[in-house]
């Protein structure tokens, strides 16, 4: 068993990247694995030294211990690149230059039945979408974002058994075991997601699938907010040929209103509950385990 915590530089740890890490690391360790650290720091614009270094910090504070080297997104960036290019030039993907405004007044009344939201936020209503032959012989192109051509897939490899993965935790309805789903239901529920925006030349969707592969990693372990996005990751497992890892989503550690924990709530942050004199035996009674 081969599993990860992959935490982005963009703020202090809190509880829940606690307990995500802690279950993460306990279980490779129970089946006598590997547990890794990647640093995913796509987004430059947030990512700061001072919080990775933290990061590390944090970790050792709790007594996990971890492979080396750690993988940094960032450098990785050539990987990704090459990935959304042949994609590109496959048919796969098409040029986007809507705005999120953009999005929003397109899909400003959608069909009834229809959900609006997905994994992503609001679907894509397909405002950029053209034809596969009618960019076959554009050049990847630098100043728009690349999504996902769900059409072409399904065209392409959709199959009435559907897709599936193993999920050993559970989804935010219970859902474990056997998940199936179909590309169709993908397009209705997800759309075509973005896989490399204008910005970071890649999105989370791609370098985590690519990431998780190149890492080698059996055991995805992370929380239920993230199940939704599964299904595009399986998708994109299939379609660049990559093994699918068993899923494990866990429940989410919460404040005292119900609410999840974010970075900006940093009076749950690891660093002052070590200032505090707290201990990693401390942290594991506070989340549970």
């Amino acid at each position: 068993m081969i599993t990860r915590f992959a935490p982005s530089p963009t703020g202090p740890l809190h509880l829940g990247h606690a307990y995500s890490a802690i279950l993460a690391h306990d279980m490779a360790m129970a089946a006598k694995g590997k547990f890794l650290l990647r640093i995913e720091d796509i987004d430059l614009s947030r990512a700061r030294p001072e919080w990775e270094t933290q990061i590390y910090d944090d970790l050792r504070w709790l007594g996990l211990r971890w492979a080396t080297p750690v993988m940094r997104q960032s450098d990785q960036m050539d990987r990704y690149r090459a990935t959304t290019d042949q994609l590109f030039r496959d048919g796969f993907l098409y040029p986007c230059q809507c705005t999120r405004a953009d999005i929003a007044a397109a899909a400003a009344a959608p069909q009834e039945g229809v959900p609006a939201f997905g994994p992503d936020g609001r679907i894509y209503p397909g405002t950029c979408h053209t034809p596969s032959d009618a960019r076959a012989a554009l050049p990847v192109p630098n100043d728009a974002a690349l999504r996902l051509d769900l059409g072409r897939l399904r065209r392409l490899f959709d199959d009435p058994k559907g897709l599936w993965l193993t999920e050993t935790g559970s989804g935010p309805k219970g859902e474990t075991g056997t998940i199936r789903f179909t590309l169709a239901n993908l397009a209705c529920e997800v759309g075509d997601v973005v896989l490399a925006r204008r910005d970071m030349g890649t999105s989370y969707h791609l370098s985590v699938v690519l990431d998780d592969a190149a890492q080698g990693i059996t055991h995805v372990v992370r929380g239920a907010d993230l199940y939704e996005a599964t299904k595009i990751h399986v998708v994109l497992q299939h379609l660049l040929g990559l093994p699918t890892p068993i899923y494990h989503h866990h429940r989410l550690i919460r404040d005292d209103a119900g609410k999840r924990l974010a970075k900006r709530d940093d009076a749950r942050a690891l660093s002052k509950y070590r200032a505090e004199g707290a201990t990693a035996d401390n942290i594991r009674r506070m989340v549970g385990l």
